[in-house]
């Protein structure tokens, strides 16, 4: 008896922190170049995001470096970056080990980055589905969504706009309360 309650507690329990995180965000992905996946809710509960479509062989893939300088500045703040690797515009390596060895190695990256998936147009994944919706599609790669740690706000800024530049930093600052 005692089992079966302290089950139906924790179910209850799960489905109760699940019910308050957005179905955008409540997906499963893979990992970049592992078997692991992992649910976005689950992964990041409580989180600001940024959210950004990526390519390893991008004029704009030099972006991974300041991403990472800002996952590192704000990290300690419930602040996260989320790397989703994309093909759509055919800018991507074939082989994942080298995308991975591209962002891990070459650029030190540490933030969670995803494979490769659609990110635009019909076979879009939900995520990026919802981020399309709610401010504009990606039209290039290295797009950044910055989505508030309950889901209802979100932020576009293209390509161009560095990670470190002032108009996304300012806004990461005013979101974490910085």
């Amino acid at each position: 008896m005692y089992t079966k309650l302290l089950a139906s507690a924790t179910l209850l329990v799960s489905v109760t922190s699940h019910s308050a995180c957005p179905e955008f965000l409540d997906q499963e992905y893979r990992k970049l170049h592992s078997t692991e996946s992992i649910n976005l809710c689950e992964a990041f509960e409580g989180k600001n995001l940024l959210i950004v479509n990526t390519a390893s062989h991008c004029g704009f893939t030099p972006q991974f470096k300041a991403l990472e300088a800002v996952y590192q500045q704000y990290k300690e703040q419930n602040f996260t970056v989320i790397g989703f690797a994309s093909d759509d515009f055919k800018q991507e390596d074939a082989k994942e080990a080298k995308a991975a060895e591209i962002c891990y190695i070459n650029y030190g990256v540490t933030f969670t980055m995803l494979a490769p998936t659609s990110v635009r147009g019909d076979d879009a994944n939900p995520t990026f589905k919802a981020l399309a919706a709610a401010t504009e599609a990606p039209g290039w790669n290295f797009n950044k969504y910055l989505v508030s740690a309950d889901g209802k706000s979100i932020r576009y800024f293209g390509s161009r706009v560095k990670p470190n530049d002032p108009k996304l930093t300012q806004t990461i600052d005013a979101l974490t309360g910085k």
